[in-house]
């Protein structure tokens, strides 16, 4: 019984071996990036869904929004039961609703996931049973080393998906499913599942996939596109439909003939594949052995040389906060290290190299202020020069691998501390300025950086943006250890990206300040008792939704004129919505919207900005409950398709004359 149990084991390893190609890091796969897209013919953005199975790493509500970032009630909603529901039953499948974009010619739809310590890439591809892979990971995180992954790195996932072409719409089909292979499944089999026809299975993944796609050769660990007429519904797993399969019916006769033909081919395939993963096991065996024998010999003769290795390591972080810098060069290029300690991923300049890339200090590379435009390696940065005293200030134990691959948080890159007064921050660079330019202008839409236009953000830009605020506070909150307050949350430190998406600046370095500007975003509590608690950040979050839904200063006069009492933003919601009078939160939305947002949309988010501007610091919602809120918002415009291109659909297309005028290193 024993050798027989360890047969079937192998057969299970070896079979499954025909899907891990895929799922590799060096897989040559042309599949393992994606399903290719063509913005000429393709729509570049959809919405669709996944089914994904639940197991092991994925059985609870809390892991898949914890770890994959998925919101539980959209979930819930999907899937037909409650958000409150907490454990699932292993092997459920789960409808997942994908937000999926042309970018790069795939497709993908991109969700954030927290690393568990000691994972790797492989295995978050494993444990997502392919839909995605090794390869298309390592491509969203060049820069995070792909094995023994260390604790609560946020990492850019790319799931797999597509959105269908004019021809396939005009087939009536509205979606493609992505759909995980299992052990045991047929393409006629999935067709009766989900009613639709083997035929239009196969032409669609052969579009997709070209010729890598083998209909014959279906393995677990890849995915197949379904084409569908609407929603996927669960039932379709369990209550299957005959569909009209697009070939000529066959006899009872001619199928239990090929029944049997199939058998023996199987049998036949499953004894060769048996003595190969044999053969192989005994080798790998072998192999682990011999691993092993070394090691242990090489810790016998390390034993009296502890101290020695502990005082050899580059960096250590204690609690008190005193870092030290290795400058090794492959540290800087993404090489990520244990999260205990963390190895900062921070270079340093000369103030020549700092001179030369702005052409020393030339106007025409200034954004703002003092921030100046620089091009190093080929790379657009954004040099921020500021006293050599504030430096010291900087908390750089903050900025680990964690903080540097954030999605939602401006990489700090490096430094340029001087002997002099003035000493240069380098950050990674956003071709869209910063929030604060695009609601209220500013000088970096009026220079060539972004060049000066009637631009305004969308309804669904803003929602976006907003997330993505509330995503990184999610992050410094909830996440951090231990929990780490902002302090100097503003519209004018949230930078936009190529695609508009946001990103928190000056991470780790001001408090709360006590220039006119900030004083709009600090909480009451901050001003007269100096208090710093996560709600501090929540209230300024809340000013930048208000600064959103109205397009205003934080702080203005009571008419708009000068001489006019000051009104804060903060103040202005709470005596509209206790109003009551739709008309007049109508009237302050932002002008420039037009008719083009949703009113009730615009009273959540209004009704959601009041709660975090609440004086009582107990009374504001924190991080998680906006994210799953504002998530919802997003959600649900998506269900309804009213949600457009976030890119295309602006007024008009900023103008980037960086490259123009910038030098390279």
């Amino acid at each position: 019984m024993t050798f027989v149990a360890f047969l079937f084991f192998l057969l299970f390893v070896t079979l499954s071996v025909l899907g891990e190609d895929l799922l590799s890091c060096e897989s040559k796969s042309p599949s393992a990036s994606g399903y290719r897209c063509d913005r000429n013919v393709h729509p570049i953005q959809c919405g669709t869904f996944a089914i994904l199975r639940t197991n092991s790493f994925y059985d609870s509500l809390f892991n898949l929004s914890s770890y994959l970032g998925i919101n539980r009630y959209v979930l819930g909603e999907a899937n037909g039961f409650s958000p409150d529901i907490e454990f699932l039953a292993i092997d459920q499948p789960l409808i997942i609703p994908l937000d999926c974009k042309c970018i790069g010619g795939f497709f993908e739809s991109e969700i954030t996931k927290t690393t568990i310590k000691g994972e790797s890439f492989y295995s978050i591809a494993q444990s997502l049973e392919g839909l995605t892979t090794c390869k298309a990971i390592q491509e969203k995180n060049p820069n995070v080393t792909p094995w023994g992954l260390s604790e609560k790195i946020l990492l850019s996932i790319p799931l797999r998906c597509a959105c269908p072409s004019p021809e396939e719409i005009s087939l009536r089909t509205k979606l493609l499913l992505s759909y995980p292979v299992k052990q045991g499944d047929t393409i006629a089999a999935l067709a009766i599942s989900f009613n639709t026809t083997a035929e239009r299975i196969i032409d669609v993944n052969r579009r997709s996939q070209g010729g890598s796609f083998r209909p014959e050769g279906l393995s677990p660990a890849s995915t197949l596109l379904i084409p569908l007429e609407g929603k996927p519904k669960l039932e379709s797993f369990t209550k299957p439909q005959q569909p009209n399969l697009g070939y000529p019916a066959a006899s009872i006769a001619s199928s239990k003939i090929h029944k049997k033909k199939t058998k023996m081919r199987k049998m036949r395939v499953y004894i060769a594949v048996s003595v190969v993963a044999f053969v192989a096991i005994v080798a790998l065996a072998a192999v682990f052995l011999f691993y092993f024998l070394k090691r242990k010999r090489n810790n016998l003769s390390k034993e009296g040389d502890t101290e020695l290795q502990k005082l050899s390591l580059s960096v250590r972080t204690t609690s008190e906060k005193k870092v030290s810098f290795d400058g090794s060069q492959n540290d800087l290029d993404g090489q990520i290290i244990d999260a205990s300690p963390h190895k900062l991923l921070v270079e340093t300049y000369t103030i020549e190299e700092i001179k030369k890339v702005t052409e020393e200090f030339d106007s025409l590379n200034l954004i703002e202020d003092s921030v100046f435009h620089g091009r190093i390696s080929g790379k657009n940065l954004a040099i921020k020069q500021m006293q050599t005293s504030s430096i010291s200030k900087i908390d750089f134990g903050l900025f680990n691998d964690a903080i540097h691959h954030h999605p939602n948080i401006i990489r700090l890159l490096g430094t340029c501390v001087t002997e002099g007064p003035d000493s240069f921050l380098v950050f990674e660079y956003a071709k869209n300025g910063s929030l604060k330019d695009w609601l209220h202008g500013g000088l970096a839409m009026k220079n060539q950086f972004i060049a000066s236009c009637d631009c305004f953000l969308t309804w669904n830009q803003r929602l976006r943006i907003c997330l993505d605020v509330a995503t990184a506070l999610q992050f410094m909150h909830h996440i951090m250890d231990p929990v780490y307050v902002h302090g100097n949350i503003k519209s004018r430190n949230i930078f936009l990206d190529e695609e508009f998406k946001a990103k928190v600046g000056n991470f780790g370095m001001a408090r709360c300040v006590e220039d006119d500007v900030a004083k709009g975003y600090l909480a009451p509590e901050c001003l007269k008792q100096e208090i710093i608690t996560p709600s501090i950040d929540i209230f300024a979050f809340g000013v930048i939704l208000l600064e959103v839904l109205s397009g205003q200063t934080p702080i203005r006069s009571g008419n708009g004129t000068e001489g006019e009492d000051e009104v804060a933003l903060s103040e202005k919601i709470k005596v509209i919505l206790e109003s009551e009078n739709a008309d007049e939160l109508r009237e302050w939305v932002d002008s420039a919207l037009g008719e083009n947002y949703s009113f009730d949309a615009a009273v959540t988010l209004a009704n959601l900005a009041r709660a975090c501007v609440e004086e009582e610091p107990l009374l504001r919602p924190n991080a998680g409950e906006i994210v799953e809120k504002l998530s919802r918002l997003i959600e649900e415009i998506l269900l309804e398709r009213e949600e457009q291109l976030i890119i295309s659909e602006s007024s008009c297309k900023p103008l980037f004359k960086a490259e123009a005028t910038s030098t390279t290193m």
